[in-house]
Protein backbone atom coordinates (compact mmCIF):
# COMPACT_ATOMS: atom_id res chain seq x y z
CA UNK A 1 0.00 0.00 0.00
CA UNK A 2 1.52 3.41 -1.04
CA UNK A 3 1.82 6.00 1.23
CA UNK A 4 -0.96 8.41 0.14
CA UNK A 5 -3.50 5.61 0.75
CA UNK A 6 -2.40 5.45 4.45
CA UNK A 7 -2.58 8.86 5.27
CA UNK A 8 -5.95 9.11 3.54
CA UNK A 9 -7.08 5.67 5.69
CA UNK A 10 -5.47 8.11 8.80
CA UNK A 11 -7.43 10.83 8.06
CA UNK A 12 -10.62 8.94 8.01
CA UNK A 13 -9.93 6.70 10.89
CA UNK A 14 -9.45 10.08 12.69
CA UNK A 15 -12.38 11.47 11.65
CA UNK A 16 -14.16 8.44 12.64
CA UNK A 17 -12.95 8.64 16.28
CA UNK A 18 -13.97 12.62 16.11
CA UNK A 19 -17.77 11.59 15.32
CA UNK A 20 -17.82 8.98 17.80
CA UNK A 21 -16.76 11.45 20.34
CA UNK A 22 -20.12 13.21 19.91
CA UNK A 23 -22.04 10.24 20.89
CA UNK A 24 -20.50 8.86 24.43
CA UNK A 25 -23.02 8.35 26.29
CA UNK A 26 -25.84 8.15 23.77
CA UNK A 27 -27.66 5.37 22.75
CA UNK A 28 -27.43 3.64 19.57
CA UNK A 29 -28.25 0.78 17.34
CA UNK A 30 -25.57 -1.25 15.78
CA UNK A 31 -25.35 -3.91 13.28
CA UNK A 32 -22.71 -6.57 13.29
CA UNK A 33 -21.59 -8.68 10.23
CA UNK A 34 -20.19 -11.70 11.44
CA UNK A 35 -19.69 -13.15 8.16
CA UNK A 36 -21.11 -15.90 6.48
CA UNK A 37 -24.37 -13.92 5.65
CA UNK A 38 -24.95 -13.20 9.68
CA UNK A 39 -25.73 -9.98 10.50
CA UNK A 40 -26.75 -9.11 14.28
CA UNK A 41 -28.38 -5.78 15.52
CA UNK A 42 -28.75 -5.19 19.03
CA UNK A 43 -29.14 -1.58 20.82
CA UNK A 44 -26.58 -0.33 23.39
CA UNK A 45 -24.66 2.98 24.85
CA UNK A 46 -21.57 3.79 23.89
CA UNK A 47 -19.33 3.80 26.76
CA UNK A 48 -15.96 4.85 25.67
CA UNK A 49 -13.32 5.50 23.26
CA UNK A 50 -9.88 4.12 23.21
CA UNK A 51 -6.89 5.16 21.18
CA UNK A 52 -7.66 1.85 19.13
CA UNK A 53 -11.23 0.75 19.81
CA UNK A 54 -14.68 1.74 21.50
CA UNK A 55 -17.21 -0.34 23.97
CA UNK A 56 -20.77 -0.18 23.53
CA UNK A 57 -22.38 -1.26 26.57
CA UNK A 58 -25.38 -3.70 25.18
CA UNK A 59 -28.60 -3.50 26.55
CA UNK A 60 -30.66 -6.53 26.39
CA UNK A 61 -33.90 -7.71 28.57
CA UNK A 62 -31.94 -10.58 30.30
CA UNK A 63 -28.93 -9.33 31.26
CA UNK A 64 -25.68 -6.34 29.86
CA UNK A 65 -22.19 -6.59 28.56
CA UNK A 66 -19.65 -5.17 27.11
CA UNK A 67 -18.44 -5.40 23.73
CA UNK A 68 -15.64 -3.81 21.45
CA UNK A 69 -15.03 -2.66 18.05
CA UNK A 70 -12.40 -0.98 16.56
CA UNK A 71 -12.30 1.93 14.31
CA UNK A 72 -10.77 -0.12 11.13
CA UNK A 73 -14.56 -2.02 12.11
CA UNK A 74 -16.52 0.99 10.88
CA UNK A 75 -14.21 2.01 8.02
CA UNK A 76 -14.24 -1.45 6.45
CA UNK A 77 -18.34 -1.32 7.39
CA UNK A 78 -17.82 -4.70 9.63
CA UNK A 79 -19.86 -2.64 12.05
CA UNK A 80 -22.66 0.36 11.30
CA UNK A 81 -24.28 2.78 13.99
CA UNK A 82 -27.61 4.21 14.00
CA UNK A 83 -29.68 6.39 15.50
CA UNK A 84 -32.35 4.34 17.36
CA UNK A 85 -35.30 6.56 16.32
CA UNK A 86 -34.24 7.76 13.02
CA UNK A 87 -32.66 4.69 11.84
CA UNK A 88 -29.82 7.06 10.39
CA UNK A 89 -26.70 5.58 9.49
CA UNK A 90 -24.07 7.87 11.77
CA UNK A 91 -21.26 6.96 8.91
CA UNK A 92 -23.29 7.15 5.84
CA UNK A 93 -20.32 9.14 4.50
CA UNK A 94 -18.40 6.05 4.17
CA UNK A 95 -20.45 4.74 1.44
Amino acid sequence: MDNKKLIDQAQVIEKIKQTLNNYVGCRMKFRTNLGRCRIVEREGILEELHPNLFVIRIIEEESQRRTSYTYGDILTRLVQLFDPQTEDDFFSWLN
